[in-house]
């Protein structure tokens, strides 16, 4: 019974060490990615700058950084899995991102080409770190708790986030209690704030998340030499796995539209002519919204299946898609935070979940690999939109408010067809699948 319980005590926190890595890097997403960045790059790095030209750079430099992920993801995940190497690469791309993160800190007024190549790279470091942290959740939850666990994560993300979010606008709102000289610099010792909230909490999972060796685990340039060769083979089998195939395909448009919103609400805010501290206001709401909402979903995807649920929030999106385009007040805008937050964090878990349903169980990085290539294809392709509906509107001769209204509306394209994709895809069928070829 002693061994039995001592066996439950060290899974529950491999659980936890593996959920506090959402909570570690969460910072970097809320503080950076969708609050001060972009906010202190209009106002501070593209001082001067018209609105329009800011947001296509903005847009630009989300783009970027998803095309440098997309297009090393699934190698990475097959030489990943062939050398029992997920953590050495999730700690290698996660201090990228912390690094940079620090580096945001030395930037200057003016300095908006220095800022979105910081960025860039931090961006490209959190989200690469992405793929072994999510290719560990098979390693730490059994099947029938996967929605539970990973719904986890999210609900701790939004939470760790939310806090040291919070405490990074209190020091903006009073710099002075702080001993800033102005919000600016406030803002500037923020990012500082990440990269360390980031590196300490990242530390259970390298030390209490252990990773299965692959049978035919090797190393070095053998690894590397069988990963791309198991790369070439995995690709084949995708594409033989029809609803693996079906999920994948419905996830890259539908995840488009979420991230799209993540990354460019604040912009499009601003672009209408609402205050930042409204703004930074609303994305608190949705923090810690999102907390509760995400264990939610986890509970909702093991009482009616996560398909049903990740459909639900689809719908709830597409309708924040068109309302977004004509609302004009700080109050609307506080209503959208609050339906993103209820459905944010419960489609990104379950959609988690519900493919490591499908993968095989010992190619989870590799699976995992093209699941986030799609992912940062999805982060190219949704702002590109925004920044190429913006520039032809503004071509045609429109304000840039009207051009902002008409490139959120653009995104529902992508909550109306990856619905339609997901819809036809059939768990158990896929499942069966995977046995088939393994």
């Amino acid at each position: 019974m002693i061994g039995v319980r001592g066996k439950m005590r060290n899974e529950k926190w491999a659980v936890l060490s593996w959920a506090l890595y959402d909570w570690a890097n969460s910072a970097f997403a809320t503080t950076v990615m969708a609050g001060f960045f972009p906010i202190f790059f209009k106002q501070f790095w593209s001082a001067g700058t018209d609105a329009a030209v800011s947001t296509a750079r903005l847009g630009m430099a989300n783009s970027i950084s998803g095309i440098l992920v997309a297009l090393v993801a699934p190698l990475l995940g097959a030489i990943a899995d062939r050398g029992s190497a997920r953590k050495k690469f999730l700690f290698l791309f996660a201090y990228l991102g912390i690094v940079m993160t620090l580096g945001l800190y030395m930037v200057s007024r003016g300095q908006w080409a220095m800022a979105v190549i910081l960025y860039v790279l931090a961006n490209t470091g959190f989200a690469g770190a992405n793929i072994f942290y999510d290719s560990l959740l098979v390693s730490v939850a059994e099947t029938k708790k996967l929605d539970a666990v990973s719904a986890l994560g999210f609900s701790l993300g939004y939470l760790g986030g939310g806090v040291l979010f919070a405490l990074n606008v209190w020091m903006t709102l009073s710099p002075e209690m702080f001993g800033f000289a102005d919000a600016a610099e406030a803002v500037r010792f923020s990012f500082l704030t990440v990269g360390i909230w980031w590196a300490v909490f990242s530390l259970p999972v390298f030390f209490f998340v252990k990773e299965p060796q692959s049978p035919s685990s090797v190393s070095g340039i053998e690894a590397v030499t069988q990963g791309i060769a198991q790369l070439r083979q995995t690709f084949k089998e995708i594409r033989s796995l029809k609803n693996i195939f079906l999920f994948l395909a419905a996830y890259w448009l539908y995840i488009d539209g979420v991230d799209t919103v993540i990354r460019m609400a604040v912009d499009y805010g601003i672009s209408i002519g609402l205050a930042s501290k409204d703004l930074i206001r609303a994305l608190l709401i949705t923090q810690f919204v999102g907390f509760p909402s995400a264990l939610a979903f986890g509970y909702m995807g093991a009482r009616i299946g996560p398909k049903k649920a990740i459909l639900g929030g689809i719908a709830v999106y597409l309708f924040i898609s068109i309302w977004g385009a004509f609302m004009s007040s700080a109050r609307e805008f506080y209503i959208l935070a609050v339906m993103v937050g209820l459905v944010q964090g419960g489609i990104q878990a379950l959609s988690r979940s519900f493919y490591a349903r499908l993968i095989p169980p010992d190619k989870t990085a590799e699976y995992f690999g093209f699941y986030n290539m799609l992912g940062k294809f999805a982060a190219v392709l949704g702002p590109a939109l925004i920044s190429l509906v913006v520039l032809l509107v503004r071509q045609l001769g429109y304000s840039s408010e009207i051009a902002s209204r008409v490139s959120i509306s653009s995104i529902s394209i992508f909550f109306i067809t990856g619905g339609i994709l997901l819809y036809f895809v059939d768990e158990e069928k896929g499942r069966q699948e995977v046995e088939s070829i393994v």
